[in-house]
C-alpha cells in the first residue's frame, strides 16, 4: 500500500481511496472488552481507527510509566491488526480530548517551563514519553506489515494554544521531526487545520459538530452551518471557549477535504447539555459527503469512561484552567457506540453512509462537488438544499431538508435538479426531516442504471452479484436499453438495522441488534427474543435459531431463550436539601451475556458507586443512564445519587423537567434490559 495524496483525494495502492475513521480511546474503555468493540466498529463499515495516546494516563506521575490494563496501547495495536482494522495514533502531546490539563500531566506543568513550543527541555520530556510509545508500537507500523498508516502531530495547535504564524510552524516542523527521529515512519502525518491552527506543512485535517457543548452561552444557538452543503471547510464554532478564528493557515486548494473530527456525538459540559438524535449526525454527514469531503473521520465513534488516576481526576474541569466542567468519569459522547459498547441510533444512521463508502468510496473520491445555493444561510428554512457529485458522466444528487432544530419546509412533488442535462429524477415529494441521494448513469454488473430514486447500500457478492439499495421513494430503476441489473431494494428501516456479513458468501442480516462474523461463523446479540431476516437464505442456520418463513425476499429465522429473567429492585435510604441516595439491588437471569440497567432520573446530575467506589456519573439531560453490569463484573447492588437540580441553575438543557417548587431530585425507576449471544 502507497498511502498518500493529492489535492483531491486519499491514495492507496496508486488508486484514490476513501475511508472511514472512528475514533476510539483505549485508554477510556476496559481492555477485557477492546476486541468486542473493534468488531462491531469494522461491522459499522469503520475501516480506520484513531485513537488519542493521553500523556497523562500513562506517566502521570514523573518516570511512573504505565502501559498496563486501559492503558496497554502494544495490546490495542495488536488488535487493531487481529480484527483487520488500520490504526491512526493522535500523538499529541498535547491532546485537549476533555482531558485534564490537554493531556499534559500535572508534573510537567509544575516544572514551569515553556510548553508547546521549541524549547529544549519541553522537547526533551516530548521525546521520553515518544520513545517510550514507540517501544509499544514497534514492529506494527505499515511498512512492517502492522496497521498503523498514520500520526498525527499536537491538536489545534495555534487555535487552542500554541504559537501562531512561523513560530507555530517551526514548532509543529520540530515535533514531527521528531517523531521521524524516533522511528515514527507513516505514509501519512497530519495536523488539525481549523480556526486558524498551524499545520508544519503536514496534511490538514478538519472537523464540524452539530452544536457546542463549550460554547458559554446557556440558550439556544444559531442554526449550525454543517447542514449546509458548502465549500467552506472552517467551523468557526469549533474550540470557541478558547478564541474563533473564521480563516485557514494554509491553501485548502492543495490538499483533500479531510475530516478527523466529524461529530459523531457531543459530550455535555455542565453547563450546556445538548442532546444527539441519530438524524443530527446523518444529516451532517451527508452534508459533508455532498460537499466534496474524502475522509469521514467520526470523533466520538466509541464513547469509554475516564481512567482512575492516581493523584487526581482525569477529566477537563474549570478547577484546572478550562472554561467547562465535565464528569469525572462519563465520557459517553453520545457517541455511534456507547460508553458501554451499546449501538445507539447514530451508529445505524453513519453505517448507511459507511457500508455505501466501503463498496463505492473509491470512485466517490474521484468525482468533484458542486453546489446549488453556495451561499445558503443555514437559517433558510425553504430552500431545498442540493450538490452534485459528478464527472462528465456520472454521479451522484446529494438533498438535505433537514436542521437541527428547525421545522423546514415540505417540498411537495418538486424537482430536484439536474447536472448538465445527465439526470433527470422526476418529481419526488420531501418533506422536512429528510436527506439523502441518488445515482444516475451508475455502472452495476456491467450494466448501467440511469436513474432511481433509491440510494445504493452495498454489493453482495456470491455466485452473482446484487446491489442493495434503499429508501422509501419509489425507486423508479430506469436502465440504459433496458437491461436491469440484479438489485435488493428495502426500506430505509430495514437498512438501519442492515448487516453485511461475510460467510461463504456475504449475507444481508436485518436485525436490530449487533449482528457480526468470528472466526467463520455468524455472531448475534439479542435479547429473550430474537428475530432476524437475511438475504439470501443462510447455508448453515445459527444455533438455538429456527427457520420460521420468509418476508418478501428475506428468509425469517427465529429464536427464544427461556429460564429466569434478571430482576431489579430500588429503594430510597437518605434523603436530604441537596441530593437524594437510593440503593439498587439486582439479581441476574440465567445464562445472560449483559445485564443493562437504565436509570430514568430527574436532578442536576447523578453518582453511581460500588462497594464505596464511584463507577458512574452523568450530567442530567433528560435521558436515562444506561450501565452494563458485565462491565462491573455483575455486581449485587450499587448506590445511586441524585443531585437537586433547580430552575434557577445557569443551564441549558433542551428539556427541562417538571419540578415541586422549582426544583427536582428523583430517580423515578429502574429499568433491565438482557443481552444475549
Amino acid at each position: 500500500m502507497n498511502d498518500r495524496y493529492n489535492s483531491q483525494y486519499l491514495i492507496k495502492d496508486g488508486k484514490p481511496w476513501f475511508p472511514v475513521m472512528g475514533e476510539m480511546h483505549y485508554s477510556r474503555f476496559r481492555e477485557t472488552f477492546w476486541e468486542e468493540s473493534l468488531r462491531k466498529i469494522k461491522a459499522g463499515g469503520i475501516q480506520i481507527v484513531a485513537s488519542y495516546v493521553i500523556w497523562i494516563h500513562h506517566e502521570e506521575g514523573e518516570g511512573e510509566f504505565d502501559f498496563t490494563g486501559c492503558r496497554d496501547l502494544g495490546n490495542f495495536v495488536r488488535l487493531c491488526q487481529k480484527t483487520g482494522l488500520k490504526l491512526f495514533l493522535r500523538l499529541g502531546p498535547w491532546a485537549h480530548g476533555e482531558v485534564r490539563n490537554g493531556g499534559f500531566p500535572d508534573w510537567l506543568l509544575k516544572k514551569q517551563i515553556p510548553l508547546r513550543c521549541n524549547d529544549q527541555s519541553y522537547l526533551e520530556y516530548v521525546e521520553i514519553f515518544w520513545r517510550k510509545v514507540y517501544g509499544q508500537i514497534e514492529g506494527f507500523l505499515h511498512q512492517d506489515g502492522g496497521p498503523i498508516i498514520g500520526v498525527q502531530i499536537e491538536n489545534e495547535y495555534g487555535h487552542a494554544g500554541g504559537l501562531r504564524g512561523e513560530e507555530g510552524e517551526a514548532h509543529m516542523r520540530a515535533l514531527t521531526t521528531l517523531a521521524k527521529k524516533i522511528g515514527f515512519d507513516v505514509p501519512l502525518y497530519t495536523a488539525t487545520g481549523w480556526g486558524g491552527a498551524v499545520t508544519g506543512g503536514l496534511l490538514p485535517v478538519m472537523g464540524c459538530y452539530c452544536d457546542a457543548p463549550w460554547d458559554q452561552r446557556i440558550c439556544e444557538i444559531e442554526a449550525n452551518e454543517n447542514y449546509v452543503f458548502s465549500s467552506r471547510r472552517n467551523d468557526a464554532g469549533i474550540a470557541s471557549d478558547y478564541q474563533i478564528e473564521d480563516s485557514l493557515s494554509f491553501d485548502a486548494g492543495k490538499y483533500p477535504y479531510l475530516l478527523a473530527e466529524l461529530g459523531g456525538g457531543l459530550q455535555p459540559t455542565h453547563h450546556r447539555r445538548p442532546v444527539i438524535q441519530g438524524a443530527d449526525i446523518g444529516a451532517m454527514s451527508l452534508c459533508k459527503l455532498g460537499s466534496g469531503a474524502a475522509l469521514l473521520g467520526y470523533y466520538m465513534y466509541h464513547g469509554g469512561s475516564n481512567p482512575k488516576g492516581r493523584y487526581s481526576s482525569l477529566q477537563e474541569s474549570r478547577a484546572t484552567g478550562y472554561p467547562s466542567d465535565l464528569p469525572e468519569i462519563n465520557y459517553d459522547f453520545q457517541a455511534p457506540i456507547r460508553q458501554y459498547g451499546q449501538i445507539s441510533d447514530v451508529y445505524k444512521e453513519i453505517k448507511l453512509l459507511s457500508l455505501f463508502l466501503n463498496d463505492f468510496g473509491n470512485e466517490m473520491a474521484v468525482l468533484k462537488e458542486e453546489i446549488e445555493h453556495q451561499e445558503l444561510s443555514p437559517e433558510d428554512m425553504d430552500t431545498l438544499r442540493i450538490a452534485w457529485r459528478h464527472d462528465d458522466e456520472h454521479g451522484y444528487v446529494f438533498f438535505n431538508n433537514y436542521q437541527r432544530h428547525r421545522q423546514m419546509k415540505d417540498h411537495e412533488a418538486v424537482l430536484i435538479g439536474r447536472c448538465k442535462e445527465k439526470a433527470d429524477f422526476g418529481k419526488v415529494s420531501i418533506r422536512s426531516g429528510e436527506y439523502g441521494f441518488f445515482p444516475y448513469h451508475m455502472r452495476i454488473q456491467g450494466k448501467e442504471l440511469i436513474t432511481a430514486a433509491a440510494s445504493p447500500l452495498c454489493i453482495l457478492k456470491g455466485e452473482s452479484e446484487t446491489c442493495v439499495f434503499y429508501g422509501d421513494w419509489t425507486p423508479d430503476f430506469q436502465w440504459k436499453d433496458s437491461l436491469p441489473a440484479e438489485v435488493l431494494h428495502i426500506s430505509r428501516q430495514d437498512a438501519l438495522n442492515a448487516w453485511k456479513v461475510i460467510l461463504d458468501r456475504d449475507y444481508l442480516i436485518l436485525s436490530e441488534q449487533y449482528v457480526w462474523e468470528e472466526a467463520g461463523d455468524l455472531r448475534i446479540t439479542g435479547g429473550r427474543h430474537t428475530k432476524i431476516r437475511s438475504y439470501p437464505e443462510l447455508k448453515v442456520i445459527p444455533k438455538q435459531f429456527v427457520r420460521t418463513g420468509k418476508e418478501n425476499d428475506f428468509i425469517c429465522y427465529e429464536r427464544n431463550v427461556k429460564g429466569r429473567e434478571s430482576t431489579v429492585r430500588f429503594h430510597e435510604v437518605l434523603a436530604e436539601e441537596a441530593y437524594r441516595i437510593y440503593e439498587v439491588e439486582i439479581v441476574y437471569g440465567e445464562n445472560i451475556e449483559d445485564c443493562l440497567i437504565s436509570l430514568e432520573y430527574a436532578g442536576d446530575s447523578v453518582q453511581v458507586c460500588c462497594e464505596g467506589e464511584k463507577i458512574e456519573d452523568h450530567f442530567y439531560t433528560g435521558q436515562a443512564v444506561e450501565m452494563s453490569m458485565r462491565y462491573f463484573d455483575f455486581p449485587a447492588s450499587l448506590t445511586v445519587k441524585v443531585n437537586v437540580l433547580r430552575r434557577t441553575d445557569r443551564i441549558y438543557l433542551e428539556e427541562w423537567p417538571k419540578m415541586t417548587e422549582g426544583k427536582i431530585c428523583r430517580l423515578w425507576n429502574v429499568i433491565v434490559r438482557e443481552e444475549f449471544r
